[in-house]
């Protein structure tokens, strides 16, 4: 029986793998360039928000991602605030082929990471006495589909001229 458990043990460890080792705030800014004056007008946002994402390879199979929210909030002409947080994350990924590696960093650890940005952001908006932002969720596996698209396009015509 050892020797059945033994040899579970190591085929488990063969196969794909997959760890979070750490959510951690890389960078964090806010900026309300016309308070106070921005809290005693009419109060009609606009907002703009841009996210990127970016990996590093670290030591052996262990992964940084970056998710970066940066959001730009205006009443009429007046920017009320801009918001910025990057969260990032350690994991641990073994044994996946390039497409699935690929996905995983592209795809499923910024999904993961979402929630803590997005909370991270209301909080520091609602420090600086504006209202919560409460951003919908966002779909990263279509954006990295999209993203496909785009390079094999861009490679497409690079062929081509």
């Amino acid at each position: 029986m050892t020797e059945q458990v033994t040899n579970g043990a190591a085929q488990a460890e063969q196969g794909p793998q997959f760890s979070l080792q750490r959510i951690y705030v890389k960078d964090l800014s806010f900026e309300a360039p016309k308070s106070p004056e921005i809290f005693r007008q009419e109060w009609a946002p606009s907002v703009a928000l841009d996210l990127n994402t970016r990996q590093k390879g670290l030591d052996g199979d262990f992964h940084e991602v970056v998710l970066t929210l940066s959001v730009t909030v205006k009443t009429g002409e007046e920017t009320a605030f801009i918001a910025e947080v990057q969260q990032a994350g350690i994991f641990l990924i073994k044994g996946l082929d390039a497409a699935s590696m690929s996905h995983t960093l592209g795809a499923f650890c910024p999904n993961l990471l979402f929630p803590y940005a997005r909370e991270a952001l209301d909080n520091l908006v609602v420090r600086g006495s504006f209202p919560a932002l409460m951003l919908a969720p966002v779909n990263f596996d279509a954006l990295y589909a999209q993203e496909l698209q785009r390079m094999q396009t861009a490679g497409a015509e690079t062929a081509q001229a």
